[in-house]
């Protein structure tokens, strides 16, 4: 006599339930991300041409009309190149993710076993090495044009970890416009209105004292000026005269970016992923 087994029924979780981990999936969208940047180099230009066109454009064709008290105008450009371009890297992750809201990818990532946040997870890796191209391309560029690190090693370090976790609050910006906005026009037409002013009206490019009233109170207290001045005093570079009373933020440069710092990851990280979970639910 012979006995028929019986195979148990395979059970299987709804895809809500089959999330995966959420580092390596993390890895796994951020790696897409770096892929797509190799295989579109052209989608890198305002990561590369764009901060070497800033740098070659105002050091040679302005440089000379610009005085800075107590330094030459090469090395105090460099402060403000470095915080302009790495404000400028929330454009990149908000047109990557608005275009993967856009095209499909988004709605595929959900079919998938994926942890909860790693689409977000990923981007901001990405693009968080992603900015790392910028700043060492704006780097050798200072180099050649002029530019030198004058106060030490320790503080050199200390101005390029300023930078990278500068780059880390606007990334979350850049999700926070990339979850909100409907399509990639919106994120480039209302980013550029909106960010691009607040790099000039700084000491990105002039010193705070060439600034007329309002606006040099605005530029004393906007982050960009913050970043710019702390990345000079960090790297030993002039700085320009900030005149008799100072405000609180040009006296302490890296304290008050390190506030912005905390405050803008604090604000948009919660915001944002809470802006793309009610974006793709139902």
């Amino acid at each position: 006599m012979t006995t028929t087994s019986v195979a148990a029924p395979v059970v299987v979780p709804p895809v809500a339930e089959r999330r995966g981990n959420f580092l390596a999936d993390s890895w796994v969208v951020a790696r897409r991300s770096l892929i797509h940047m190799r295989r579109q180099p052209e989608a890198l230009a305002d990561a590369t041409l764009q901060p070497v066109m800033f740098v070659l454009l105002f050091a040679y064709v302005f440089g000379g009309a610009i005085a800075v008290d107590g330094g030459d105008y090469r090395e105090f450009l460099m402060g403000g190149i470095f915080a302009q371009t790495i404000v400028f890297g929330a454009f990149g992750v908000a047109i990557a993710l608005a275009s993967d809201r856009t095209n499909g990818a988004i709605d595929r990532f959900r079919s998938l076993p994926m942890a909860r946040g790693a689409v977000l997870g990923g981007h901001a890796a990405a693009n968080l090495l992603r900015s790392l191209i910028p700043i060492a391309l704006m780097s050798v560029c200072g180099l050649i044009v002029g530019w030198r690190i004058n106060d030490g090693f320790g503080k050199a370090v200390g101005g390029f970890a300023l930078m990278i976790a500068f780059s880390f609050a606007m990334i979350w910006v850049g999700v926070l416009m990339g979850t909100l906005l409907p399509s990639v026009e919106a994120v480039q037409g209302v980013g550029f209105t909106t960010i691009f002013p607040v790099t000039f009206i700084a000491s990105t490019f002039v010193p705070i004292s060439t600034l007329p009233g309002v606006l040099r109170t605005i530029a004393e207290w906007n982050p960009v000026t913050s970043m710019s001045e702390a990345l000079r005093q960090l790297f030993g570079n002039p700085s320009g005269d900030f005149g008799a009373d100072p405000a609180w933020s040009l006296q302490h440069p890296v304290a008050y970016t390190l506030i912005w710092i905390v405050g803008i990851v604090a604000v948009c990280a919660p915001l944002a992923i809470r802006a793309y979970q009610r974006s793709v639910a139902g």
